[in-house]
């Protein structure tokens, strides 16, 4: 009688945490050696989600480069004008659509924010004028504002740009 106590609720569980909104779901991506789909023989590291996107640094062409998978076609998606020779990228944000993408990049020594436009193709340094070591940038759903990491002074603090560049005036004490 003990037992069939025991299991009833346990299952009950399982089937409310399987059942509300497919959660949790098990998604397993295919594994190419190639290097043509999410998992590949090179280190996958630092992936974000975001709506049907994922993006990810990986070493699988010889350099730390950016790259972006779409859960739905379960393909890699082209980024041309991201990935440098020179730059070593890191920490990539994506927006829910997937046009604009945010990362950490270190180029001759010097680290930036950098953000890219897949609709242009274009990538650009939000950083530019900021004389501080940055890291660990993130992107707004909607992609217009992008918080990040600075090393100013010897501590880091937590910056708040806009997608042109500028930094947004934070309330320090939001009473």
């Amino acid at each position: 009688m003990l037992n069939r106590i025991i299991f009833i609720p346990i299952f009950a569980c399982l089937g409310l945490l399987t059942g509300c909104f497919g959660y949790p779901r098990l998604v397993s991506y295919p594994f190419d050696p190639g290097g043509r789909s999410i998992n590949s023989l090179a280190s996958e590291l630092n992936p974000q989600i975001s709506g049907r996107y994922i993006v990810f640094t990986s070493d699988r062409r010889g350099s730390q480069d950016v790259y972006m998978f779409d859960t739905l076609t379960r393909s890699l998606i082209e980024l041309p004008g991201l990935n440098s020779l020179d730059t070593i990228a890191s920490h990539p944000s994506v927006s829910e659509n997937g046009r604009y993408t945010v990362f950490a990049a270190s180029r001759q020594g010097r680290s930036a924010i950098f953000l890219y436009d897949r609709e242009t193709r274009q990538s650009r340094s939000l950083t530019t004028n900021l004389q501080a070591e940055v890291r660990n940038p993130t992107i707004s759903a909607d992609g217009s504002r992008i918080a990040f990491e600075s090393s100013n002074n010897g501590h880091w603090d937590i910056l708040v740009y806009n997608r042109s560049g500028q930094p947004l005036n934070i309330p320090q004490d939001p009473r």
